[in-house]
């Protein structure tokens, strides 16, 4: 289940200030994270995710994760918008 609700998402967010923005505007469903993205990184969204009750799923590379969008680089953190 880990990637395949995110490649099936209609609307998605990439990056850092995008999920943050996101998150705080209360329109992310999901937040992906990457665990070898840098703890200063995620811990912010990390902390809102859980302010606001938003499901946290984590994966193992950024690489992975970027890859899962569609890009060519890695990603340390995407958000779902819709499903």
């Amino acid at each position: 289940m880990t990637l395949e609700r995110l490649q099936g998402a209609t609307k998605t967010v990439i990056g850092t200030k995008q999920t943050i923005k996101a998150v705080k505007n209360h329109e992310a469903k999901v937040v992906y994270l990457a665990q070898d993205a840098e703890n200063r990184v995620t811990r912010p969204v990390q902390d809102l995710c859980a302010e606001q009750n938003i499901e946290i799923v984590e994966v193992p590379l950024m690489d992975e994760l970027g890859k899962a969008c569609g890009i060519k680089v890695g990603a340390a953190m995407v958000a779902i918008l819709e499903d």
